[in-house]
């Protein structure tokens, strides 16, 4: 994201010292992405940041997949996955349960009340959709506030910890690679541009160091390696504190986004889902539904068309408001939705006529669209309703017959 900020002290050109009041230097480490080709932030340690006195394994939480087939639809409850009581002794990251993925994406879910170790995913960016609660994330960067609606963007590799303010329900995606605004969203230097469904104004980062002293600091490192999964874990051990960052600038940082501030388009008949589109990564996207006026052509149908996405997979995460697509299926607040490649799906029978006339929509739904078939995690089997997918055959068995 080529959007510039610059947090505490800094030399006044790179790559110079920078000393505190002592006289004693401090480490500048260039944190960048795709090599030294893209976005990059260059931080000023006091300590070392790369010295490290122990590495151990650390045993992931269950990452095993199986395969959506036979092909069907699915529904899923999430909301059953956790006991709020039991939660308020998870943390957000080691308490993640994996819901769907694949190989550039995986979904997972967490209710936690407690606050997480030190933690750096160094496979991909991580975009958590913060569906509940309020707290902080902690980052090597400074501190980011988070509170219901948010989506948290989390660069690969940023040394992090989450502390939650209150109980959380976390939607985490994670990524193989980097997440971003749409490109085309971005002028050709990055700037989000007019017909954008929200800018710079909208994203908000660290406001200042967050500089912590200690040594010994563990951190639990996710990053690829020969597992099941092609994702293993590792315990570092620093000699210093990571958050031992006294000023840092660039283009590269965590930052939260409210959907409160996405500006949904709408026109004179049904959208298509990427009109609602807020980030991409590498083979899927992230969207979000909101509630918004909808079409006014005078024979529009507001509902989605019956369609079939040949080339992907479509995931929803119901969060709020009335689905009126979905009426009569079992799926609320907190359900997910799995609409694969090779099966149409649309509204329920019966919502098209219901929609006619409708001239407002009071939904919030995220939505990820993957290029690659979604396989089930643990949580997602422990959670599937078994019936969802034959919810509008039965609907159709139940009408009156035309005679």
């Amino acid at each position: 994201m080529t959007y510039y900020r610059q947090v505490g002290r800094v030399p006044r050109q790179r790559h110079t010292q920078l000393r505190n009041d002592d006289g004693a230097l401090h480490y500048e480490e260039l944190m960048g992405e795709e090599g030294f080709s893209s976005d990059s932030s260059l931080l000023y340690h006091r300590g070392v940041p790369h010295a490290v006195s122990a590495s151990e394994v650390w045993e992931l939480p269950d990452l095993a997949t199986t395969a959506n087939h036979p092909l069907r639809l699915i529904h899923l409850t999430l909301h059953d996955l956790f006991d709020e009581t039991e939660a308020k002794a998870l943390d957000p990251v080691t308490g993640r349960r994996l819901v769907l993925g694949n190989g550039d994406v995986r979904i997972s879910y967490v209710v936690a009340g407690e606050s997480s170790p030190y933690y750096r995913n160094a496979v991909g960016d991580e975009c958590v959709f913060v569906e509940a609660g309020t707290g902080v994330v902690e980052t090597v960067f400074g501190v980011v506030p988070y509170r219901a609606g948010d989506y948290v963007l989390i660069p690969r590799a940023t040394t992090h910890r989450w502390v939650p303010a209150e109980l959380s329900r976390l939607y985490a995606i994670e990524a193989n690679s980097h997440i971003a605004p749409p490109k085309r969203y971005l002028s050709r230097y990055g700037q989000l541009l007019e017909h954008a469904p929200y800018c710079e104004r909208d994203l908000h980062g660290p406001e200042e160091p967050f500089v912590v002293e200690g040594t010994d600091v563990e951190v639990l490192v996710k990053h690829r390696g020969r597992g099941p999964s092609g994702i293993v874990g590792t315990r570092l051990t620093y000699a210093t504190h990571p958050f031992d960052v006294v000023g840092w600038d660039g283009c590269l940082y965590p930052y939260t986004f409210n959907i409160e501030d996405y500006m949904p388009i709408t026109g004179k008949v049904h959208q298509p889902p990427p009109v609602h589109q807020v980030f991409e990564g590498y083979n899927f996207v992230v969207c979000n539904f909101l509630p918004r006026k909808v079409d006014y052509h005078p024979l529009s149908i507001p509902v989605p068309y019956y369609h079939s996405n040949v080339d992907s997979d479509e995931v929803m995460f119901y969060v709020g408001g009335d689905y009126e697509a979905r009426k009569g299926t079992g799926i609320g607040v907190g359900s997910i939705s799995l609409h694969p490649g090779g099966i149409a799906h649309g509204p329920q029978p019966g919502a098209v006529e219901a929609s006619i006339g409708v001239h407002e929509f009071d939904e919030v739904a995220v939505m990820v669209d993957t290029f690659r078939p979604l396989e089930i995690g643990e949580a997602g089997a422990a959670t599937d309703d078994h019936v969802y997918g034959t919810a509008a055959a039965r609907a159709l068995s139940d009408r009156p017959s035309a005679g």
